[in-house]
């Protein structure tokens, strides 16, 4: 299930080229000979293109520290966590909303998505060319190369807002290409840039039923048809999201909710979309993902940043068992048998990261949730009671609030189960990188934050700035978001 997470070594150095602090070097022009296609023009070859794509989701930059900060400790959820006087470089100015435009996690994010684009790009160019490769394969692969650099442009769009949509392989010396990597295109046209790339994988994805036991972390047209789901949702076309939701069939709500997190549950029945991780060589891990969130100080076992905030603790009812399954108390005994000492130096820590069999690894077999049932649900309920069909949308947040050992809402008013479902969404989704752009979306931001403690900047906070080293070489071309300078 792990294997198609293998770095592709086969491929030459330059042709997957790793980004640098210039954006112009996601690019990666490079045409491979004729001969070299013939090296790759079969089924295996054909793969290991689109490989290389969900193999980016595993490195430093694209999954792990930057990201976390940028996505998570930035919430209300979280806190910067570790000792106090370690920063985590920025981790510090995240949490208190101060980052400016030089900002570390915020550039490598930025920059990591392209590189991951890259790669979707020539994934997108080669597969055409390779006609010994089965043509129903091909077209598979191209839907996943597709699904692939929408999730990765709505990552952006959801950060930065409008940025320059990279479609093809470009060419950093031709004016027009030029003029594409550095000009930022408005959310709007990235939107309808990324549901055109969903549609067109729901063409031609298989459902997960479909794929082998050993290919079932592939993107498939269920996943297509969730994330098209969620980015309705960003946008706020209820009916959309109503129509994508109800296709989203062959899945359904695990019935333990911590076994998700562990290596039993991963990409089981409510399972949509999630990144694989392995700790054994030399199928690889999310770089750095579990250790820099586990328990810190002695007896502990990694870094201990982005831990769980007083504000989301009090965010439980009594009796949800996603509390335990998502927070890692001090103090406790886990699961498996570890005891957390009472000397590690913070009081909770993420139990979603937490890996069992290498606990203390750098590689670990914990994987990334992006996209599942349980969310679905909740998106098809938050349309549902904003298009007025409240009635309809209860029963599906009771299906969660069951699932969780809670009993029925007791909200019955529009308004009263909007408020239930953001908060059902808070406690549900709880370190799977929603809330922060939760809390922007719905525009609980400020009044959420200030309860936290942090003071939230109305048209500024609401996205991340864009590098200020990617704006100095866009020479005008694109401008910089409100709030920040360059």
């Amino acid at each position: 299930m792990k294997k198609i997470y293998i770095s592709i070594f086969v491929l030459s150095v330059f042709f997957f080229a790793g980004c640098s602090n210039d954006f112009l070097d996601v690019d990666q022009t490079e045409s491979i000979s004729t001969s070299d296609i013939e090296l790759f023009n079969n089924d295996a070859g054909a793969a290991t293109f689109v490989t290389s794509i969900y193999s980016k989701f595993l490195d430093w930059d694209m999954s792990s520290f930057g990201w976390i900060g940028l996505a998570s400790i930035t919430s209300d959820d979280a806190d910067k966590g570790s000792a106090l006087g370690d920063t985590g470089t920025d981790k510090d100015i995240l949490d208190a909303l101060t980052y400016n435009s030089s900002n570390p996690s915020a550039e490598s994010t930025f920059l990591a998505q392209y590189d991951g684009i890259n790669r979707c790009n020539q994934a997108l160019n080669i597969l055409p060319k390779l006609d010994k490769a089965d043509a129903g394969l091909r077209q598979r692969l191209i839907g996943e190369a597709k699904f692939l650099r929408a999730f990765m442009y709505f990552t952006l769009v959801k950060c930065y807002g409008g940025v320059p949509i990279v479609d093809h392989l470009a060419n950093p010396s031709s004016v027009d290409d030029k003029n594409m990597l550095l000009t930022r295109k408005t959310a709007a046209e990235v939107y309808a840039f990324i549901e055109q790339d969903l549609n067109d994988a729901i063409a031609v994805l298989p459902l997960k039923s479909a794929y082998s036991a050993d290919e079932k972390a592939r993107a498939s047209k269920g996943a297509a048809y969730a994330l098209l789901a969620k980015v309705n949702l960003y946008q706020k076309n209820w009916q959309k999201v109503v129509d994508n939701c109800n296709l989203v069939t062959g899945y359904s709500i695990a019935p333990d909710y911590a076994k998700m997190f562990r290596v039993e549950g991963e990409n089981g029945v409510e399972s949509i979309f999630e990144i694989n991780g392995a700790g054994s060589v030399p199928i690889k891990g999310i770089s750095g993902y579990s250790n820099t969130q586990g328990a810190r100080g002695t007896g502990g076992w990694g870094w201990g940043f982005n831990t769980p905030s007083q504000s989301l603790l009090n965010a439980y009812e009594a009796g949800d068992v996603r509390k335990e399954a998502t927070i890692i108390f001090r103090g406790t005994t886990l699961y498996d048998g570890r005891v957390v000492p009472a000397t590690v130096e913070n009081a909770m820590y993420n139990m979603k990261a937490y890996s069992s069999q290498y606990t203390d690894a750098w590689e670990t077999d914990a994987n990334i949730v992006y996209l599942r049932y349980g969310e679905v649900i909740l998106m098809k309920a938050e349309a549902l009671n904003e298009l007025g069909q409240t009635s309809e949308a209860i029963p599906l947040l009771n299906q969660i609030r069951n699932r969780a050992g809670l009993g029925n809402t007791p909200a019955t008013s529009q308004d009263a189960v909007r408020t239930a479902i953001w908060k059902e969404r808070r406690v549900e989704l709880a370190f799977e990188f929603d809330r922060f752009f939760d809390l922007v979306r719905t525009g609980q931001a400020k009044e959420a934050f200030a309860a936290d403690g942090k003071i939230f900047t109305e048209n500024k906070n609401e996205l991340f700035p864009i590098p200020a080293s990617f704006l100095s070489q866009a020479n005008g071309l694109s401008q910089q978001n409100p709030g920040y300078s360059n």
